[in-house]
């Protein structure tokens, strides 16, 4: 593991508080990403813990996005696309040679830049989407539908769409079809939320309201989000991760990272000398 890494895994929680952290849930040991040979991701080691919020941020380009996709298995669907080094999920290499991905996508869920609800699909059956796919052919209808509220609560968006489940997705605002696609991705009941810029394309209000419900899935489970906006990684996460050139230069406390970060190519990020 970097220096940087291990020396993030002992600091305090980001409040200041003495009390103990949670433990680490997903640990990501010297991993090397690629495109037909060609490096995004070099040699980035870190634990990511239960929990907590974890920002991923730094220029375009940098690795953030295949870094995030690293860690459930999407960047292998890709053509092309190489991976190397270690993930393990809660002490499981989730690259085992007997892990399937579908399972590690249920455990690791994930949400994209874009709203992604399926269009041919209810909003109810949007939700309901993955179950036939982890639950040993689908939930009955009953218990699907249970399913679906509770995902959709734990989404904050229950209450506007319940009277609205068999209508169609494409009808509700930017906003609405984002949380509608984090509510998909917790119906598996996942450890850990990742999220791909998730308010890239949200206006302010719709945005407030993803960044309050990343808030509340802290408490339930590891979150990590990459983020272009330092601002929103400053409101919403625990700790901060800079990426730059495909390289981790530093992970720590988001406080510290952006009152005194430890690398000065840190400083001159979030500083605005480039990027």
């Amino acid at each position: 593991m970097s220096a940087h890494a291990a020396r993030a895994v002992t600091l305090r929680d980001a409040s200041g508080a003495d009390d103990p952290l949670p433990p680490v849930r997903l640990s990501v040991a010297r991993l090397t990403a690629a495109f037909h040979g060609r490096p995004a991701v070099r040699d980035v080691s870190l634990a990511l813990r239960d929990r907590r919020v974890t920002a991923v941020i730094g220029p375009s380009g940098c690795g953030k996005s295949t870094f995030l996709r690293c860690l459930n298995r999407m960047h292998e669907t890709v053509a092309g696309a190489t991976v190397e080094g270690r993930i393990t999920l809660d002490g499981e290499d989730i690259y085992g040679a007997q892990v399937d991905a579908t399972s590690v996508r249920k455990r690791i869920g994930m949400v994209f830049q874009r709203p992604t609800p399926f269009p041919t699909l209810s909003i109810r059956d949007n939700v309901a989407a993955g179950l036939k796919v982890v639950r040993d052919g689908g939930a009955s209808r009953g218990g699907a539908d249970q399913i679906v509220e509770r995902a959709m609560r734990r989404a904050a968006i229950w209450d506007e769409l319940k009277d609205r489940l068999a209508a169609s997705p494409m009808g509700l605002s930017g906003g609405q079809q984002q949380r509608l696609c984090i509510a998909r991705a917790l119906a598996t009941e996942p450890q850990v939320l990742l999220l791909d810029e998730p308010t890239a394309s949200l206006d302010p209000v719709s945005t407030l309201k993803v960044e309050e419900l990343v808030h509340e899935l802290r408490r339930q489970m590891a979150v990590i989000i990459v983020t272009h906006n330092m601002q929103q990684a400053a409101r919403v996460s625990d700790e901060t991760a800079f990426f730059l050139q495909g390289e981790m230069i530093e992970l720590t406390p988001t406080r510290q990272l952006f009152t005194a970060p430890t690398d000065p190519r840190t400083e001159s990020y979030i500083t605005g000398r480039f990027g």
